[in-house]
């Protein structure tokens, strides 16, 4: 029986094909084995970001962030439109080792999820998340995302009068309808920012919280700590006045803040 030869010509297509295959799986090995150890472990942990499972793509940005990389970090941001809400959460988080430009940029059109994209904004420390923040703080609805606001302000640390100010504004507003109790937690965390933050116009403000005697109890000893850290000079004399308080707790705290001012006790 006489068997008949192939023609080179369809051999060649087929011979090119495994060529090129074999070359790129030997760039790949190529490309795998010059990898960090820390760009395989990303690699990794973005793999998994493809998962079915929420939990395994949440663990997966949990482990991202725990990296502190800009690297990993950009390796999250993806994940800030996942279909599931713990999912994105983790993901801003995971966000804060970028660049801060970086992350306040992602995290800012993301914030249906509130409370956690304000903290995340504060931990990116960035100046473009002070606007959204301190309207956040001055309309949210609810309580515990302004209180948020107010504490991802003082993370920031920035001197920006417009902080400033929105801090203020939120410490000598009056609470909205049935959410008097709740408000408190917004004028402290607001009081406790202020300590964070480098302007001139911080301790002025503070003074007034802990002299103002129609301000509560917690708030104004939430001043007299910020003065404290703050130590200047110019609070002392509010600060003695407060040891003569008939709250002992209030009084305690004007006390420790002298101490730490290196400050007398009168």
């Amino acid at each position: 029986m006489r068997i008949k030869r192939r023609h080179p010509t369809i051999l060649r297509p087929f011979a090119m094909a495994c060529v090129i295959s074999a070359v790129n799986i030997a760039v790949f090995a190529q490309s795998k084995e010059s990898q960090t150890p820390l760009q395989r472990q990303i690699e990794v942990q973005k793999n998994r970001l493809t998962s079915a499972d929420a939990e395994e793509r949440r663990d997966a940005l949990i482990k991202l962030n725990l990296m502190r990389r800009p690297e990993a970090s950009r390796a999250a941001a993806a994940s800030l439109n996942d279909a599931e809400p713990s999912v994105r959460v983790a993901a801003a988080h995971a966000l804060t080792s970028a660049p801060s430009s970086d992350a306040a940029n992602a995290l800012i059109p993301l914030l249906q999820d509130k409370l956690e994209f304000a903290y995340a904004l504060g931990k990116s420390g960035s100046r473009d998340a002070i606007a959204p923040l301190t309207n956040l703080l001055a309309t949210d609805k609810e309580m515990s995302v302004r209180a948020a606001a107010a504490v991802a302000l003082g993370q920031i640390k920035d001197e920006d009068e417009t902080a400033v100010m929105a801090l203020a504004k939120a410490i000598d507003e009056r609470a909205p309808n049935k959410k008097a109790e709740e408000y408190e937690f917004v004028r402290r965390a607001a009081v406790e920012s202020l300590g964070e933050i480098h302007s001139p116009a911080r301790v002025t403000i503070l003074v007034s919280v802990l002299t103002n005697e129609g301000n509560s109890l917690d708030t104004r000893r939430a001043a007299a700590r910020a003065l404290g850290k703050i130590g200047s000079n110019s609070a002392v004399p509010a600060l003695q006045a407060a040891l003569h308080s008939d709250d002992p707790y209030l009084a305690e705290a004007a006390r420790e803040a002298l101490r730490r001012m290196h400050a007398p006790l009168k």
